[in-house]
């Protein structure tokens, strides 16, 4: 049985599973070829998903979302909110003149079941389910049987609320942005962990109890505030920061030790599970046997998640392999070569290049699936100097005080970082030590390092082997491919486009090493 499912709105995805093998074809976002971040489904994704498949799918599926504007009480398919029976529709569909099954949940089960399918932990193992985004701030529990227990909300719209801080102090947003998200983690290792002082606990107090952020939650009503347009990077607003995220976290925290007693594992889902400190201090907590994050937590997973609730509906299972590699393949179209010199690809020479200071594009086979550039999609550099810090922040047009992540051997990542399990999918905070990194430390003394070993990615591992060999380090900057605001590079007009107006000093395709004449002697 072939599973198509798609996510409409927000972080569009379309996934593809085939149940007979409980694997993963493929899961395309739409933003991933340089489109805006965070778009619906395009007609081009939806062609080239249909494409990858060989005939039409036995199951059409569709992730439940709510309509916009003036339909505000009508649901797309299933809707948003429930977990429950009856939080599904079944039926059948035409589709391109075949009878086909359709199904439809809503996108609080596509969190949970696409977190729960795509853990590592065997079938009918019991987990405990932390869904924390934008709407969604609940506790839940998996049994064996697979049957989902609401074990409570502890907050409404987290993600928001966390968001939304960044948008208070701006004095350049009148709304919430969705990517701010991003930059106030950064701006947190600015902050100060301390008991909150008077405004600081006042605006914690109104802030964290509110039903609702974008609906019923507007900068005005801070105009009294003295966060109000302070400018994100204040000292007073940094500390704001640190301190508000410790008041979200320490809340869930709260509720965990009460009622997840059992030591199952922790399963994170929603836009929250990419906060790299919130996952650190999950797994610092040792009150669940262990922690998953899949890399799509936020709604880029979504359209996976939902076909997996699909396949559990039509034949009981909710386990499937995947790659996280599992995204659009590279399209290598037509582009001007004037400029540029060709080589084959030879890890040791991109590895001296590297060393020298250059900073290079880096592209092979599909791209990853979910925000993180992983290797596949990604632009790198020697990790040793804060010059390349600065350098790789102006090339990705962002702020300065944004940090730059690192990607490691898996075996060496102990001896660079106070990280003894792999982190493959660059998704927990740990504290530097090797003083020698100066490119991927932020102020606080963390980074967020990828660990890579053969099996992950083989072309990656080869290149930080090579580095290694020449540096003694086998460490990279790694971030990722894309022009500023939108999602990753995926044709070489495009990447030949970036790496002109950008100032890379060249780049890979698969097995081409492409120098731009003059940046390399």
């Amino acid at each position: 049985m072939r599973i198509m499912s798609l996510k409409p709105d927000h972080d569009g995805a379309i996934a593809a599973l085939d149940s007979s093998t409980a694997e993963l074809i493929y899961s395309y976002e739409p933003e991933k070829d340089s489109f805006p971040r965070y778009s619906a489904i395009t007609p081009t994704t939806l062609l080239d998903a249909a494409g990858r498949l060989d005939a039409i799918p036995d199951v059409v599926a569709i992730g439940g979302w709510p309509k916009r504007a003036v339909a505000r009480d009508s649901a797309v398919a299933a809707g948003y909110e429930g977990i429950a029976r009856g939080s599904e529709v079944v039926g059948e569909q035409t589709f391109f003149g075949s009878k086909v099954h359709f199904y439809s949940s809503t996108h609080e089960r596509s969190h949970l079941w696409g977190a729960y399918g795509m853990s590592p932990f065997p079938a009918g193992t019991p987990c405990y389910v932390l869904i924390w985004e934008g709407v969604f701030g609940d506790f839940y529990e998996i049994n064996e049987r697979l049957q989902v227990a609401h074990l409570g909300k502890v907050m409404a719209s987290p993600g928001d609320k966390y968001a939304f801080l960044y948008a208070l102090a701006d004095p350049n947003r009148e709304r919430l942005h969705v990517e701010d998200a991003g930059k106030l983690m950064a701006l947190c290792a600015y902050g100060q962990t301390a008991s909150p002082d008077r405004d600081e606990q006042a605006l914690i107090d109104f802030l964290l109890p509110r039903q609702g952020i974008l609906s019923s939650l507007s900068k005005e009503e801070f105009r009294d505030s003295p966060y109000q347009n302070i400018g994100v990077t204040h000292k007073k607003f940094t500390n704001l920061a640190k301190r508000v995220s410790d008041a979200i976290f320490d809340s869930f925290h709260t509720f965990a030790k009460k009622n997840l007693t059992k030591g199952f594992p922790l399963l994170i889902s929603g836009g929250c599970g990419l906060n790299c400190e919130w996952n650190r201090r999950w797994i610092e907590t040792n009150l669940f046997s262990d922690v998953f994050i899949p890399p799509c937590a936020n709604d880029t997973g979504s359209a996976i998640g939902t076909a997996i609730d699909a396949m559990r509906h039509f034949t009981g299972n909710a386990k499937i392999k995947w790659n996280v590699y599992s995204g659009q393949p590279f399209i290598l179209d037509k582009f001007d070569r004037t400029g540029l010199e060709v080589r084959p690809l030879d890890y040791g020479q991109v590895a001296s290049v590297l060393l020298s200071g250059k900073v290079i594009g880096w592209v092979q086979g599909n791209c990853e699936i979910g925000p993180r550039a992983l290797g596949n999609r990604s632009i790198l550099a020697a990790p040793f100097s804060k010059a390349t810090h600065e350098r790789l922040n102006r090339i990705k047009n962002r702020e300065g005080f944004r940090p730059i992540a690192p990607v490691c051997l898996e075996e060496d990542v102990a001896l660079h970082f106070d990280l003894t399990r792999p982190s493959p999918y660059m998704l927990l905070f740990q504290k530097v030590i090797d003083g020698r990194l100066e490119a991927v430390t932020h102020v606080d003394g963390t980074a967020r390092a990828q660990t890579v070993s053969r099996d992950q990615n083989c072309h990656l591992f080869e290149l930080l082997t090579s580095f290694k060999a020449k540096s003694g380090v086998g460490v990279l900057c790694n971030t990722s491919l894309n022009f500023n605001g939108t999602g990753f590079i995926n044709r070489a007009s495009d990447l030949l486009t970036y790496a002109l107006d950008m100032g890379l000093d060249g780049f890979v395709i698969n097995d081409s090493f492409y120098l731009i004449k003059g940046a390399v002697a």
